[in-house]
This record gives C-alpha cells, sequence and structure tokens, in this order.
C-alpha cells in the first residue's frame, strides 16, 4: 500500500464528542487519520478522509472484533525510536506508517458496573485496541 500523507493519529473513541475538532485540527496540519471500523465511520459521517485500520493492515478484524488494532504494522510506527538512525531507515524502507499520535478513550466502565450486568457483558466493554 502506498503512502500519501508522513504523518498520522491512530484513533479509536468510545466517545466521539469532540471529536470532530479534532480531526479539524489533525486536518489543517495535514495528519492522515486511521481509525478502528466504527470510530472511521463516524469520521467519514462528517465529512473527513479517514483509513481503516484494516485498510491499513490488510488484515480483517476476528474475533468479533477483539483483534483488529494489534498488528506488526500499527505496532512497528508506535514503537519505532524516533532518533534511532536503523528505526528509520527501516521504516522507510518498508513504507510503514509513521504514526505520531494516538487518541483513545475508555469505555465507561463505572457507568457500566452501575447497570450490574453480568461478568460476561462487561468483559465485552473492554478493548485493548
Amino acid at each position: 500500500m502506498k503512502i500519501q500523507n508522513n504523518r498520522f493519529a491512530l484513533i479509536s473513541t468510545y466517545n466521539k464528542n469532540q471529536l470532530q475538532k479534532i480531526c479539524k485540527v489533525l486536518k489543517f496540519y495535514k495528519i492522515g487519520i486511521i481509525a478502528t471500523d466504527s470510530t472511521s465511520r463516524y469520521i467519514r459521517s462528517h465529512g473527513f478522509d479517514c483509513k481503516k485500520i484494516s485498510d491499513v493492515t490488510d488484515f480483517n478484524e476476528i474475533l468479533d472484533g477483539r483483534v483488529k488494532t494489534l498488528h506488526p504494522l500499527i505496532h512497528a510506527s508506535l514503537l519505532q525510536k524516533r532518533n534511532n538512525k536503523n528505526h528509520i531507515a527501516e521504516i522507510k524502507k518498508n513504507n510503514y506508517l509513521i504514526i505520531d499520535f494516538v487518541i483513545v478513550n475508555l469505555y465507561p466502565f463505572k457507568q457500566v458496573a452501575k447497570k450490574k450486568l453480568s461478568v460476561e457483558k462487561i468483559i465485552e466493554m473492554i478493548d485493548i485496541g
């Protein structure tokens, strides 16, 4: 996959309030956006360009969405040492993304706990992606 932008933000949010403002800032600074499935749909529905993680990794989410962001193409960008010449060369050689920003928020576990849901339902609220 040919990368158009050289800088990206990775976005995965439960609460999407203020996300339009964030996208405007990213667009202003020409920072590309990649996002998880529902977040990417929200971003696109508000007129912003956004790549789904599965489009970047060429790996569709599996296990009912439990596995989607956990991928070496994503981790390579996040874990590279930006001052290490070997890391920089490897990232460029492989045409990996440069993810400079990660924007996430957590599920409202306090609200979920008040509803006295089953352990199985609460576990489904966990998202490490």
